[in-house]
């Protein structure tokens, strides 16, 4: 008799469905695993051997097991085939019959005491199931609340082997398991923009960027507030769709990161790497890749701090993420797509040793080490930050002043109807975008007339200034969140003249 049982495994995002078949024979005692299973697979026979007997069965003694992953030519990784390998040995022993073998996926790692241990990925695994006509999923009592997100499925999260063999034999006496973490659009954020002293041209920059999904490259000396501003971003963002919390948490549940009490990534992501990352950190990777940094900031914001120490490689990476909104990564073995829709923000000294002139709000490089310190970081990388700014330090005014600046919810409403206008702009291009600063150059010509006046003022800028032609893109595009800031269906000259004042590189022809 072969007992059959369904799964899944994860190749990148992708999730394979596979059958676990498990048959008993004459020969030598032992399981036998094939089907190309890695080494945590593998080493999984001790695991079930004394899962199984820690449980309450009888192991089947001197018979020689096989168990074929099924299809045969995939790399099956990692512990989640514990469980339904258990459970085709099981349905053999016990001779079980229930058409939930059918209908519903198991999926999960066991303890040698029975306990089911959570794995990664079982939010793609609800998802799977729902969109291929399974019943149900059967899974840790961990991974519950992340599996439930997705309606219209059946998710049954046991606590051991024992359970889900009972849960088999009669599944008309155990509940679903359903998720109390549904409210997850509250902003939660550690600084608020009122907190900010001063500083009213980087928060204006930053609530550009926010309502136009650009990115941002701060340069100003050390104590100037640049990681400040930098980290209350996420606080004038808009809430998460169901959509992105589902695309986002999707990204942490195959690496492994989701929280298991909020199961989850409901709040915007803000990641900040150290800058010793390497570029696998940056991009992904390793022998089977995992996502990386780019991934992981997907919908939210990488934040690089001090941007010119950063291994010139791992920067070169973001290229093309940057571009495109997605990267590949392709190794001997296999090749994974990842999404990587993120806000780039930046922040660097002006120079590698920049000190204050004292009584200043300046700063005491020379042009010499200024492209010195620039040259770290290359052109290309440069050109494809639209906003760019000077942050100058705080005048010591100021910070004792008692005024009270715009709160952060302030901002944000105002960031949510630019974004809403976007998002109706958009609604029916082939291509799928939200936000102005993912817009083609056949977008932008499209969606950025100018009148007149406007035309004869962004022609003398870039005669004056030398501009490339990207340089006037960014520019259109950075007018057209200012616009949509503001409410008006058309580009006026002002908001042109604001726009270039966001390109400080090209001003400083640097």
């Amino acid at each position: 008799m072969i007992s059959k049982i369904k799964s899944i495994v994860l190749n990148g995002l992708e999730v394979i469905l596979t059958e676990v078949e498990v048959g008993f024979s004459r020969g030598i005692p032992g399981i036998n695993i094939v089907g190309l299973p890695d080494n945590a697979v593998k080493e999984s026979k001790e695991r079930i051997k004394f899962a199984i007997k820690n449980s309450g069965f009888d192991y089947p003694v001197g018979q020689k097991i096989v168990v074929n992953l099924s299809p045969a030519d995939i790399k099956k990784e990692g512990s989640a085939l514990d469980l339904p390998i258990s459970v085709g040995i099981l349905k053999n022993k016990l001779h079980l019959k229930s058409d939930i073998f059918n209908r519903f996926l198991f999926y999960g790692e066991l303890y040698l005491n029975g306990e089911l241990n959570p794995v990664k990925g079982t939010l793609n695994l609800a998802l799977f199931a729902k969109e291929n006509g399974f019943k149900g999923v059967v899974i840790p009592y961990q991974n519950g609340n992340e599996a439930s997100f997705v309606n219209g499925i059946e998710v049954y999260a046991l606590k051991d082997l024992k359970e889900v063999i009972k849960f088999i034999m009669d599944p008309l006496s155990f509940k679903q398991h359903k998720n109390s973490l549904r409210n997850y659009n509250n902003i939660q954020t550690d600084i608020d923009f009122s907190e900010i002293k001063g500083q009213y041209f980087a928060k204006r920059a930053m609530e550009v960027t926010a309502a136009g999904f650009h990115n941002i490259l701060m340069i100003g000396p050390p104590g100037s507030g640049k990681s400040m501003i930098s980290k209350s971003l996420p606080s004038i963002l808009p809430n998460m769709t169901d959509d992105e919390i589902l695309e986002t948490s999707l990204i942490y549940s195959t690496a492994g990161l989701l929280n298991r009490k909020d199961a989850l990534m409901t709040k915007r992501p803000f990641r900040s790497p150290h800058h010793t990352i390497s570029d696998v950190g940056i991009s992904g990777g390793g022998k089977y890749p995992v996502p990386g940094e780019i991934s992981l900031s997907h919908n939210g914001v990488l934040f690089l701090d001090e941007l010119p120490y950063f291994k010139r490689s791992a920067l070169e990476v973001l290229r093309q993420p940057l571009e495109d909104g997605k990267i590949t990564i392709s190794r001997s073995l296999t090749s994974h797509t990842y999404p990587a829709k993120f806000m780039l923000v930046a922040a660097m000294n002006p120079c590698e040793d920049s000190i204050g002139i004292k009584n200043s709000e300046f700063y005491n490089c020379n042009e010499y080490q200024k492209r010195k310190y620039y040259s770290k970081i290359s052109k290309p990388l440069l050109d494809r930050i639209d906003i760019q700014i000077e942050v100058k330090k705080v005048k010591i005014g100021e910070i004792t002043s008692n005024t009270k600046s715009e709160s952060s919810e302030e901002i944000r409403k105002r960031v949510i109807k630019a974004r809403d206008i976007q998002l109706n702009r958009f609604e029916n291009l082939k291509r799928k975008i939200f936000a102005n600063g993912q817009m083609s150059n056949r977008e932008i010509k499209k969606f950025c007339v100018l009148d007149e006046q406007g035309e004869k003022l962004i022609k003398n800028a870039i005669e004056k200034l030398n501009l490339s032609a990207r340089s006037y893109f960014k520019i259109l595009k950075i007018s057209r969140t200012i616009a949509d800031l503001e409410n008006m269906e058309k580009i006026k000259p002002f908001h042109i003249q604001e726009a270039l004042q966001y390109r400080s590189l090209d001003l400083s022809k640097f």
